[in-house]
């Protein structure tokens, strides 16, 4: 395919000129950036991003190409995605396809040639906001006004878009009789393997399902995934996890960290351009330990809001904001970052290993009881 002029139009006007590779065709969401330097593939496919258009700062992608091994969902959940040089050139000894046909099959827009490190200041300084990616219109005034129309992230839920539809079953490789039920809000695969990998068997439940339908299940543990969108309208899932938490060990991760605060009684608000990265220093208040941890969020808990009963345990380095929270009585605790990364590092893989032994500990004391 011959690639087209694009544009992309923020909401406060502003332009910025490229050309398109992956699909054609026009897409309005909210412009977001990426400081991942490899990973483009994990990004493009984790179900948090739904609703997004994703600006990515690593000025070089696409050279390695794509495999489904890496994916992380069934597609990608991006609306559009923004670069400053694509490799049409894909060198790697797994490429199964190049970016540009991966996004083209999937219906993504791709625009090159834009000076990201100038967009990316743009959303630093004003915020993240609303844009348009469009190969098929040049008016400027037409795309804005389309921009201007389009739904606003903040009260925007966006689990259904991304949940599972049927409960299914992500089996551990080794035999265990510990029983995990993990609420899809946009779960990703890597996410599902260190479960796995710690001896856990899963049971993965779409977003709505109740308290009822999840005891009929008979889990030892509750597991809160990542997803998109604001969780502060996610009050009736919210009221399932509080029931599920006075009852059963919780881990939280992302958007499962943010609905178990808000099931607690604290409340959300929008970052003004969120953490998206793989390089963000958070620190253990336990521990006194310093992690560098992988990031996909733009609301985050307000400390000011949160019960007597929830403490903090970890906090981001760079802007103070909460990362972490555990309850004072409950076996329950959430983080707001992504320990399994994909990408990114691993200095976070133990929260995993903490919620096996939080299970094993109350199944244990269950059965001696």
């Amino acid at each position: 395919m011959k690639n087209r002029t694009t544009y992309l139009v923020l909401e406060d006007g502003t332009c910025f000129k490229g050309y398109s590779f992956g699909a054609c065709g026009e897409k309005t969401a909210e412009v977001v950036f990426n400081t991942s330097i490899t990973g483009y593939q994990e990004i493009l496919t984790d179900p948090s991003y739904a609703g997004q258009i994703v600006v990515l700062t690593y000025p070089e992608i696409g050279n390695y190409g794509v495999n489904l091994a890496d994916e992380q969902s069934r597609r990608p959940f991006v609306e559009g995605l923004v670069v400053r040089n694509y490799s049409a050139r894909a060198s790697n000894w797994r490429s199964e396809l190049s970016l540009s046909e991966y996004l083209a099959k999937h219906g993504v827009i791709g625009i090159a040639g834009v000076d990201t490190r100038r967009l990316v200041r743009h959303i630093r300084e004003h915020g993240a906001m609303r844009g348009i990616i469009s190969t098929e219109e040049s008016d400027r005034q037409k795309l804005l006004d389309a921009v201007l129309q389009s739904p606003k992230m903040l009260g925007r839920a966006l689990v259904e878009q991304v949940t599972c539809s049927q409960p299914y079953s992500w089996l551990s490789s080794k035999k265990s009789g510990l029983h995990v039920v993990a609420y899809d809000f946009g779960i990703k695969r890597a996410i599902l393997n260190a479960l796995a990998e710690r001896q856990l068997r899963i049971t993965v439940v779409p977003a709505d399902t109740t308290a009822e339908q999840i005891d009929a299940l008979c889990p030892d543990g509750i597991f809160l995934s990542n997803g998109p969108g604001d969780p502060q309208p996610l009050t009736q899932i919210a009221r399932q996890v509080r029931r599920l938490a006075e009852k059963y060990p919780t881990f939280g991760i992302c958007l499962g960290h943010q609905i178990l605060a808000i099931a607690f009684g604290a409340r959300t608000y929008k970052m003004k351009f969120g953490h998206r990265g793989g390089n963000q220093p958070v620190k253990n208040l336990l521990t006194g330990k310093v992690e560098i941890s992988a990031h996909n969020h733009g609301f985050a808990v307000d400390a000011s809001s949160l019960p007597q009963e929830l403490e903090v345990t970890h906090v981001n380095l760079n802007d103070g904001t909460i990362e972490g929270l555990r309850h004072r009585y409950l076996p329950v605790y959430s983080v707001q970052y992504h320990p399994e990364a994909a990408p990114g590092p691993h200095d976070s893989l133990y929260l995993f290993d903490y919620f096996y032994q939080l299970v094993s500990k109350c199944q244990a004391a269950k059965v001696a009881g």
